[in-house]
């Protein structure tokens, strides 16, 4: 099991990405490892990232501007040779199904809801470690 789990978080919005930061805390679980996290506010510094690769797990905001998260994850699945799972923050749970047009693994509907968040990205983090 990898010592720590690092995870992109992308918003415009500071306020998002503190909201998604302490949603999580350090553990989603006592038997997973431990989180780090990258805050990164644009779209350019988000593929750039990813396409250098040490990023696990990529959590996007849905609702960032200028550039959206679901756009970034389809453009990010379909660019990236070595894409780690995405986790799209919706702006309403009827967005479920852009989500899934965007190839992302998961999606949590804003306002964040810390437990369904947690249980989102514990899923993603155990797909990694097994």
């Amino acid at each position: 099991m990898p010592p720590s789990i690092r995870i992109l978080v992308y918003s415009d919005n500071a306020l998002v990405r503190d909201q998604v930061r302490s949603a999580l805390g350090t553990r989603v679980h006592p038997d997973l490892p431990e989180l780090t996290y990258l805050d990164v506010a644009t779209a350019p510094v988000v593929v750039s990232t990813i396409d250098g690769g040490g990023i696990d797990i990529a959590i996007l905001d849905g609702e960032a501007s200028p550039a959206g998260g679901m756009g970034l994850a389809k453009q990010l699945k379909d660019e990236v040779a070595v894409c780690p799972p995405i986790l799209v923050l919706t702006g309403r749970p009827d967005d479920a199904w852009l989500a899934n047009w965007s190839r992302a693994e998961a999606a949590v509907p804003h306002p964040i809801d810390p437990i369904r968040l947690c249980e989102a990205v514990a899923g993603l983090v155990r797909t990694l470690v097994t």
